[in-house]
């Protein structure tokens, strides 16, 4: 089991987020996880990243306990995150926001983080944009130079939280085409998406988030073709007439 979280709880204030989320994670599975705003999806991916603290539970990334001190920055080795927004530096070129961590984090040299830079720019495609900067690239293009940031620490786990949703509709394809060509090559995923057309293609399980619990689960076809809740009735109905 790569990830492993356990009867999580996270409140913020009187707001109890995740009441009792338990997801655990095989090497190589891609995980869609849906579900209406503000049901814990996206504080489940960043409690997994230990960017977000948890009330109760466990949660381990190779069998690294996520929220121990002495251990939390190892998971940050295993574990790589895109965020909606890009959040890169305008002013720097592509290659140097894919390769800033690996200077700062792991100390590499700068011949050494440029060839893994280069690899993970080829990998989304962008090779030829290493030297153009943020304001000279499409929304689609910054999102995967994001990727590629991820990808350059060569993590274990790839993290995506709603990684389209702040493109135009017409940059959506060449996003998603990264993500599906990472989960054939093995990558293991979670992936919380309004993109139901990916995630009914490419997710080898669902997880669909209701207020805070996992209110159904199960895999794409069987989540998609015959939903047993008639909250994940009501869901899909509004998702898929937009």
């Amino acid at each position: 089991m790569i990830v492993q979280a356990t009867d999580i709880h996270k409140s913020f204030g009187h707001n109890k987020v995740l009441k009792g989320v338990t997801v655990e994670v095989e090497v190589g599975e891609v995980i869609g996880i849906i579900g209406a705003s503000g049901s814990g999806k996206s504080t489940l991916l960043r409690a997994i990243n230990g960017l977000e603290t948890i009330d109760s539970g466990e949660i381990k990334v190779m069998d690294v306990e996520v929220h121990d001190r002495k251990s939390a920055h190892r998971v940050h080795q295993y574990v790589g995150m895109v965020f909606q927004q890009f959040n890169l530096f305008p002013h720097l070129s592509a290659l140097e926001n894919v390769t800033l961590a690996l200077r700062k984090v792991k100390k590499l040299e700068k011949g050494d983080s440029n060839e893994l830079g280069m690899a993970a720019l080829t990998r989304v495609g962008l090779g030829d944009k290493a030297k153009s900067y943020p304001q000279q690239l499409s929304g689609g293009q910054q999102q995967r130079v994001a990727i590629a940031r991820a990808l350059a620490m060569q993590p274990q786990v790839m993290l995506f939280d709603e990684a389209t949703s702040a493109l135009d509709p017409e940059l959506v394809g060449e996003v998603t085409k990264v993500m599906r060509e990472l989960a054939s090559e093995g990558m293991t995923m979670l992936v919380v998406t309004h993109e139901m057309g990916f995630a009914r293609e490419t997710a080898d399980r669902m997880l669909y988030f209701d207020n805070g619990v996992i209110g159904e689960e199960g895999t794409p076809e069987q989540i998609f073709t015959a939903p047993s809740s008639p909250r994940l009735q009501q869901f899909l109905h509004r998702v898929l007439e937009k």
